[in-house]
C-alpha cells in the first residue's frame, strides 16, 4: 500500500538528504553538481575526491566522484587520477586500493590535473629567429 501511495519515493528523499548532510547541504551539493544521489562510498583519493557505487542505477550511471570541497565550482574531469578514471570507466571493478595488480613503480609520475588557464600552464617558446619581425615606430 506504502509503494502504491509513493511513500517509498518519500522516503528515498528524505534517505538522501540525510546522507548529503542534512537540508542546507543538500542545496549545497545540487548547486555544485546538479544531482543529488545516495551511494556506498568506495574510497577517496588523496586529493580528498570521493567515490561512490550504487547498483539500483543503470549501468554507466552507478559509479560517480564527488570532487573535493577545495576546488569549489572549479572542477573538472581532469582532477581524477588514473586509478580511479580506470575504476569509474568500468575498466576494472577493482577500486585502487583493493586492486593487488596495480603497478606502483618509482618512475611512475604523479598525476596532476590540466592546468590550463592557471598561471601555472604550459607555454611553448620557440628559439627560432620570426620570419617577421614587428615594425617598430621611431623614437
Amino acid at each position: 500500500m506504502a509503494k502504491l501511495l509513493g511513500l517509498d519515493k518519500l522516503v528515498t528523499v528524505f534517505r538522501i538528504i540525510r546522507e548529503n548532510g542534512g537540508i542546507i547541504n543538500s542545496i549545497k551539493t545540487f548547486y555544485r553538481t546538479d544531482d543529488l544521489r545516495t551511494g556506498t562510498l568506495v574510497g577517496v583519493d588523496k586529493f580528498g575526491n570521493r567515490y561512490f557505487e550504487n547498483n539500483t542505477f543503470f549501468v554507466g550511471r552507478n559509479r560517480w566522484v564527488n570532487y573535493s570541497e577545495k576546488v569549489g565550482l572549479n572542477y573538472d574531469g581532469s582532477q581524477v587520477p588514473a586509478e580511479w578514471f580506470g575504476w569509474l570507466h568500468y575498466k576494472t571493478d577493482l577500486p585502487p586500493h583493493k586492486d593487488p595488480s596495480r603497478p606502483k613503480y618509482k618512475w611512475m609520475a604523479e598525476h596532476k590535473p590540466n592546468l590550463s588557464g592557471t598561471n601555472q600552464a604550459y607555454m611553448p617558446y620557440s628559439t627560432t629567429k620570426p620570419k617577421i619581425e614587428p615594425w617598430q615606430p621611431p623614437q
